[in-house]
Parts: structure tokens; sequence; C-alpha cells
């Protein structure tokens, strides 16, 4: 049987009895953790194995750690790093390196706790009007840089054996609201979006994992893009991103609807897998009876990304920390 087209998250440092009852009967594909999971080492790891077990595969196991204000590992467990904007500032014309060995150095983290997937790079534009709670995640406000720059983090998790997640297609830097308190709607005409914000995903289509925005383009459609068949369409056709996509969490205000109906609105316009995190267990029920189980398509996404999923390759962690601390100028962590 397919796996369940979500990804769910538990509710604390070890699974409850209903949640392993839950998992084994809805098999997510994959699973995503929060600060809350997070204590010691040997519990992540204990953690990682008992959501294995629970869908009896080696399933991918994701987080948010870009670094600044979202990342859920911290010290002790791993490096305090600064937002990724003033990392790319403080690092000058190599931030192309010291993005790539600041990235490495995260999926070596993730890796030795049994994480095998980070919801980065982010390949949003910034923008004077972009909001502040998106803003300083982002990499810059050119296109060619942020390009460079997101193939860079991309390429430094797989070189640690963690597979990126490339967000927010198709782009969410003009975006002046919260996604996860109002819907933002963004007015730029057809040929802006294309030549500048669609154009970064469209130069990452290869990546194997995407996320989608909670935003409207009114260019295009009034519907968010995550539940908008029209803006899948693009995302697929025109930007030709062919990896493995899943909705930014869909408890998000973005969307009006219940979960379990944003699930199922996500799964019509084209998302593979629908992410929901900090529900309820009745609402995790609901939503991955909504969402259903992967179909052909997905599935072939899914065994090509995880195909791309290797062990890492060889690092001299003391060597790339000087390196990193060197090419900006002593100034690395927050």
């Amino acid at each position: 049987m397919a796996p369940g087209a979500c990804i769910l998250d538990a509710e604390g440092h070890r699974l409850t009895a209903a949640e392993k009852v839950l998992f084994r009967a809805a098999d997510p594909f994959g699973f995503i953790l929060f600060a809350r999971n997070l204590d010691t080492p040997d519990q992540i790891r204990a953690l990682c194995a008992d959501l294995r077990e629970a869908v009896g595969r080696d399933c991918l196991i994701t987080i948010d750690q870009e670094g600044g204000r979202v990342q859920r590992l911290r010290s002790p467990l791993a490096r305090d790093w600064m937002a990724p904007l003033d990392h790319v500032k403080q690092s000058g014309d190599q931030a192309e390196r010291t993005i790539y060995l600041r990235y490495r150095l995260i999926a070596q983290e993730l890796f030795d706790l049994g994480i095998d997937s980070n919801c980065a790079p982010v390949g949003d534009l910034v923008t004077d009007e972009t909001h502040p709670f998106l803003k300083n995640r982002c990499y810059g406000f050119d296109r060619g840089q942020v390009t460079a720059l997101a193939r860079a983090v991309a390429q430094a998790h797989l070189d640690g054996g963690v597979l990126p997640v490339l967000k927010h297609i198709p782009g969410h830097g003009r975006a002046t609201a919260d996604s996860h308190k109002d819907l933002p709607r963004v007015t730029a005409d057809l040929d802006a979006l294309q030549t500048q914000d669609f154009s970064v995903f469209q130069a990452l289509n290869d990546l194997p994992l995407g996320m989608t925005a909670h935003l409207v383009y009114a260019a295009l459609d009034e519907q968010p893009a995550t539940i908008s068949p029209v803006m899948m369409s693009l995302i697929r056709q025109q930007i030709g991103f062919g990896g493995l996509i899943m909705t930014d969490d869909i408890s998000m205000k973005a969307l009006s609807g219940t979960p379990a109906q944003n699930a199922s609105a996500a799964r019509q316009a084209g998302c593979d897998l629908v992410l929901y995190c900090n529900a309820a267990l009745e609402d995790r029920r609901a939503v991955t009876e909504a969402a259903g189980r992967m179909d052909v398509a997905g599935q072939k996404r899914a065994e090509a990304a995880l195909a791309q999923r290797q062990p890492p390759k060889p690092l001299d962690t003391e060597a790339a920390e000087a390196e990193l601390t060197a090419l900006m100028g002593g100034k690395v962590y927050a």
C-alpha cells in the first residue's frame, strides 16, 4: 500500500501509545520535528527511531533549521547561527562559500541526530516590503545571487546526507502579511513575477523536494497557491519543478478552511504531501484521512527524492569552522 500523503509531528520527546497507533495506521510519508521534541542527542535519536519504527520503514524526518529565528535545534544541541540575510551581508563577496560551509555544518548536526531533511533553502527574493517574519530568513534582493546561494545551501545538505526542501514555491518575498496569521495577496503583474520571483525556483527546479507558499497571486488566481490547481500547474509546467511537493503547514491562518478541508484541497490542486503541525490527535487523524494515500506520480517523485539521500561526504569539522570564521572576519554565530 502507498504511504499516506502527509507529514506529521509528535507531541513530545517520545511517542505516546495513541500516536504509535495513529502513525501505524496512517503510515505518513514522513515527520517533522519541533523544539518541543528536542531534549538531548540520545533522546532525539530515540524519537527518530520511534517514528521510523511506527511506520515500519526508513522514512524522511525533517526540521526547520535555517538558523536565526527559525532554528529548532539550539545550543547546546547545535550551533546558534545568525539570521541568513545577516550572514550573507557579513560575508560579502564570499557569501556563496560561507553559506555552503554554514549549511554543511548544519547538515552534519542533523544527520548525527537521525534527521535526514531540512526545510531549506529559502528561494524567496527580498523586497523593501517583505514582511519581517520572512525578511531576514532570505538570502538577498538579487535573483542571480539568491539562486546561487540557494543552490549552495542545497548542495551543502546533499553533501551532508540530508535532503533539502526548497521553499516557498513559487515565491513568498512580495508578501506584506505573515501567512501564519493572514492570507497575503500579491498584486504584482505576471511579467514581474515570471522574471523575478518565479525565475529563482525555475533555476532550482531539479531539487528533490519543495514547499508551497500560502499566497494569492492575483495576476493568476484568487486561491492561495497551495490549494490552487492553476498555481500548482504553473509550478509543474512553467517553473518545471519536478520534485516532491509538500504544502506549508495547512494549519496556518492563511488558509480559511478546516485542516481536513485544506488537506483535501491541496491534494486535489496537485500537492504530493500535506504538512500538518501542532494539532490534537483527532485532528491529525482527520487530516490523514482527508489527505489519503500518495498517488503513483507522487510515489515516483518520492522514490527519486529519497534516492538522493546518500551517506555524507567526509568533512573536517575543525577545518570547515576555521575557514568559515576566517572568511566572515571572525563573526560567525549569533
